[in-house]
């Protein structure tokens, strides 16, 4: 007998994934995916016995939208919350193939453009939102 465990076997694509699989999938620590969860209405894990949730295929592909969208286009969560809020979710994931800050444009330049002037009270107003939000997750424990 080997002391080698067996491969483990892939799920479906369609196959629900528990916050462990996405937040491995993602790279992710599993509090950013609740974290997330309170931020962004749009991603709904269901939840069973203990509160444990089960991500769906659609549920996973929003996450790494909303990675990206954090990460490497460099937006805020306020800055998410609007795109979702001004344009439809399928619309967001599907403009994974062009900038997202051509999405979300109030002078009509991508954010990144020369003329763009980043708006630091909004930036502060980020900040201190999420460290009252890390204060609130801080005191319940």
């Amino acid at each position: 007998m080997s002391d080698q465990e067996p491969p483990k076997s892939r799920k479906s694509e369609a196959a629900f994934r528990t916050i462990s699989e996405v937040a491995a999938e993602l790279n992710l620590p599993q509090h950013v995916l609740r974290f997330w969860e309170s931020k962004f209405s749009q991603v709904k894990p269901l939840k069973r016995g203990g509160g444990r949730r089960y991500y769906r295929p659609e549920d996973v592909v929003l996450l790494k939208r909303i990675r990206t969208l954090l990460y490497d286009d460099g937006l805020t969560i306020k800055g998410v919350q609007k795109l979702f809020r001004d344009h439809s979710v399928k619309t967001v994931i599907d403009g994974e193939s062009g900038p997202a800050n051509t999405l979300i444009t109030k002078t009509d330049e991508p954010i990144g453009s020369v003329s763009a002037k980043p708006n630091f009270t909004v930036l502060l107003a980020d900040l201190k939102s999420i460290r009252d939000d890390l204060r609130a997750a801080l005191a319940v424990h």
